[in-house]
């Protein structure tokens, strides 16, 4: 047998244990599953020779035996607290599973449902025929959480419903062995609606893990989304995210993407516009150091005419740490009119990091106005002197420069609390690198 089907096999094994304990399951959701591991067997793990994957190894998956997370990580209370957004409405799963105990969801407006994916699975909610809508034909990860499919959360906001506090989903995996778990989220928008969320993803005490999360979102008819995504599990995690993400007529989705923790770590954004005057803004920032890997892939789809989107990413690399970033634009023959607008810039902190930028435009429209562009550099040392010869210290003007490098994605974060939050812990990761150099 080779080592790749041995890769493989483990994980299949795996599943067969799971669907055992969840024979009780809906017919549709066993076969979904079924459907999803078969094609994960037939797929398998990616490896560099493909075009995707090539800069992305992920032998710290694949040749790791993760096995699925049976209890809840024990600090999972503490973690809450440590991010909680004053004022918001919270939703927490616990190694894939929703915790009602530490989730706080009262005061949304009538209509607006939070709960456990589970029990809406179990209650039949109409809304769970969405799920799926994030494709694993060609992408073994989803495959993959698909085929252990089995809690998380709901979010449905009726049609005209505005929810003015944030929604904050919390997702802490991790624990005693080396665990994995699945977290699904899906999130449908009614027509005219309006709501912030944020998902924030931590590592629970313990041995390295691996997570691997799909987010669905289904965004009505003039509907307006704003979802923020920080990333902040511990240096030994293997993270990997895929969010699929589809628009309606006239209807405005704002994504930004924060990563500031995890040993590798793929975030799969895919964004369809599928209704005319459509608009996306996808943002994100990262900060990578050490021998960490951190990989961005986006694909925004402009099916119908009128749309826009904007696309900015930055990251701050420093000691042998690398990074991936592969963003694709398509326009549709049909998607005349398109508005879009791509930009990717990479800041390297030390003579060892590096990055693959690798922006793409499929254009199969003539009537549109399209833009991409790549920047890889290091701090302005002239913007260094002038600062120093102003008396700030050489910490003071690095941290004023990344600040205002980063704060470009930052300051569009609309959570104040969470942007307080992500700030304080940039600088913090930034001055430990920085006591690391000096060491």
């Amino acid at each position: 047998m080779s080592t790749v089907a041995e890769r493989q096999d483990a994980y299949l094994s795996e599943y067969q244990r799971f669907v055992v304990t969840h024979a009780s399951a809906p017919a549709w959701l066993r076969d979904l599953r079924q459907r999803a591991a078969g094609r994960f067997a037939s797929l398998g793990f990616p490896t560099t020779r493909q075009e995707d994957w090539r800069f992305t190894p992920i032998a710290p998956i694949a040749d790791t035996v993760f096995r699925v997370a049976e209890a809840a990580p024990t600090n999972a209370a503490e973690l809450v607290k440590r991010v909680a957004l004053s004022g918001a409405a919270r939703l927490v799963i616990l190694n894939g599973h929703f915790s009602q105990e530490l989730s706080s969801i009262q005061g949304l407006p009538p209509g607006t449902r939070a709960l456990g994916l589970a029990a809406a699975i179990a209650a039949g909610a109409p809304e769970c025929a969405y799920l799926g809508q994030a494709s694993f034909e060609l992408h073994p990860f989803v495959a993959l959480n698909t085929a252990f499919l089995s809690d998380g959360v709901l979010l449905v906001v009726p049609a005209n419903a505005i929810i003015e506090r944030p929604i904050h989903v919390i997702v802490i995996s991790g624990g005693a062995g080396k665990v994995m778990a699945h977290p699904r989220s899906l999130v449908v928008m009614g027509r005219n609606s309006r709501a912030s969320l944020v998902q924030t993803f931590l590592g629970g005490a313990g041995e390295s893990h691996f997570t691997n999360a799909v987010t669905e979102v289904s965004v009505g008819d003039q509907a307006v989304l704003d979802l923020c995504t920080d990333q902040r599990e511990t240096d030994s995690a293997c993270h990997v995210a895929s969010f699929h993400v589809r628009t309606g007529r006239d209807s405005t989705f704002r994504s930004r993407t924060v990563t500031l923790g995890g040993r590798l770590v793929r975030n799969d954004v895919t964004a369809v516009l599928g209704g005319e005057g459509g608009h996306a803004t996808i943002d994100g920032v990262y900060l990578v150091d050490g021998d960490r890997l951190v990989d961005n892939h986006t694909t925004i789809d402009h099916a119908l005419p009128h749309c826009t989107s904007h696309e900015l990413y930055k990251g701050i690399l420093d000691g042998k740490a690398r990074a991936v970033f592969n963003g694709r634009i398509i326009v549709r023959q049909d998607a005349q009119k398109t508005d879009a607008k791509q930009t990717n810039r990479a800041l390297l902190l030390s003579d060892e990091a590096q990055i693959n930028s690798n922006p793409q435009l499929e254009i199969f429209a003539d009537d549109v106005k399209c833009t991409h562009g790549a920047a890889i550099g290091q701090l302005d040392e002239e913007a260094m002197f002038y600062l120093r010869a102003r008396g700030l210290t050489f910490r003071d003007a690095r941290d004023l420069l990344i600040h205002a490098y980063a704060g470009e994605v930052l300051s569009g974060i609309p959570v104040e609390a969470l942007r307080v939050q992500l700030e304080r812990e940039l600088f913090v990761q930034l001055e430990r690198d920085l006591a690391a150099h000096e060491a």
